[in-house]
């Protein structure tokens, strides 16, 4: 007997793949441009005076900043260009681990920090619904110690935006969609620093 499998695929109503594009789009649309160059500018910044930066979340915002030091780490590297000083603190899994179970999660990037953030260097914190407690307890560390701290958030910002020198707010109440735009900033910040670097992109 043979059976028959019908993908899900087809099962899934065109109407809500609309609506969730349509968010997403509606989202973009009310971005604001003027703190995404601030953005670029910040890093920039950072990347003259040799600073570091620091990028750091939870979950889906985790690999989103994995991701993001990727980009500096590799997709801006180019030749005998200076390169970008990059660390993200989700990648370590032992610290992580040692840091969660001896101590606290919630001190998971904040002692990571404290062995390397300096003054001068970058402190980006991705979170949702900009309320995570160890993202706020790494921010409130690195403007001790004179790091600029850079807050991606959704929702209503929560209190990263509040707290962090420069926020770029992704204003929906929509967590995978905060997450989505928050990756799209970063790869349109990363063409933006080729162009600023004159380099050509390769993609087209």
């Amino acid at each position: 007997m043979t059976v028959t499998q019908t993908s899900t695929v087809t099962m899934i109503p065109s109407k809500f793949i609309n609506e969730y594009l349509a968010s997403v789009k509606d989202t973009l649309d009310r971005l604001d441009r003027d703190a995404l160059v601030r953005f670029v500018d910040l890093i920039m910044e950072t990347y003259e005076r040799d600073g570091t930066i620091f990028t750091f979340g939870n979950g889906g915002s985790g690999a989103n900043a994995s991701h993001i030091c990727g980009d500096f780490v590799k997709g801006l590297a180019f030749g005998d260009l200076k390169r970008f000083r990059a660390i993200c603190l989700n990648d370590n899994i032992p610290a992580l681990m040692a840091i969660a179970n001896d101590i606290s999660y919630d001190d998971i990037f904040v002692e990571q920090l404290r062995n390397h953030v300096k003054p001068g260097d970058l402190v980006i914190g991705l979170s949702g619904s900009g309320n995570s407690e160890n993202v706020v307890r790494a921010f409130s560390h690195a403007m001790e110690v004179g790091a600029v701290t850079v807050a991606l958030c959704g929702f209503t910002g929560g209190r990263i935006r509040e707290m962090a020198d420069h926020a770029i707010h992704v204003d929906i109440p929509d967590m995978e969609i905060s997450e989505d735009i928050h990756l799209i900033i970063a790869h349109c910040t990363k063409r933006l620093i080729m162009e600023r670097l004159g380099i050509p992109c390769p993609y087209g």
